[in-house]
């Protein structure tokens, strides 16, 4: 299972930011290219793992944006975007962010209390941006039914896990060493 992705990891450039080892991969920076089969498989799993019956997806712009489309035509479910845009709609709730490479603020709009929702992303590395949007999603007293990321790097996913009380699910655990990806088992 998951076997596009694994192998595309392994290939995969890492750069530095900072302090910080970032590998650029399809599923987390849309480069060097987004396959069909890629997204399928990520499809697939998370509707394999994840509680389905919801109301919405909510994900994260940028890159939880092909994840959550992908899983939408799968499940027929439809979702929203927590978007780094305001728009000024009735509603819309601010989000502070803070992860190992940024900072800045993100906007939610189009949730309801009471609503049940899945939240998903493309990697939790320093656990800062799901971390923010769960407290919000808290804060509207939205139902949070399941938390799933593709990838979990570092101790983001702990650290959601502790700051937040919610479980995150992950597809793939990996790390980079000596400047290449690898994935743990």
């Amino acid at each position: 299972m998951l076997e596009n992705i694994k192998k595309s990891l392994l290939e995969a450039p890492v750069i530095k930011k900072r302090d910080y080892d970032y590998f650029v991969h399809p599923i987390t920076d849309g480069i060097p290219l987004v396959t069909a089969e890629i997204m399928e498989e990520v499809a697939e799993a998370i509707a394999q793992h994840a509680d389905t019956n919801v109301d919405k997806i909510v994900c994260v712009e940028a890159m939880g944006i092909h994840i959550a489309t992908a899983l939408s035509i799968k499940t027929r479910l439809p979702f929203v975007v927590v978007r780094k845009r305001q728009y000024g709609l009735e509603g819309e709730v601010d989000v502070h962010q803070v992860t190992g490479y940024s900072h800045g603020n993100l906007y939610i709009n189009g949730l309801k209390k009471g609503e049940r929702v899945m939240l998903v992303d493309d990697v939790v590395s320093t656990g800062g941006t799901m971390t923010a949007v769960l407290n919000a999603l808290k804060a509207l007293e939205v139902d949070v039914v399941d938390v799933l990321a593709v990838m979990e790097k570092g101790k983001g996913k702990e650290v959601v896990e502790e700051s937040t009380g919610f479980k995150v699910k992950t597809l793939l655990k990996v790390n980079v060493k000596d400047g290449k990806v690898e994935i743990e088992d």
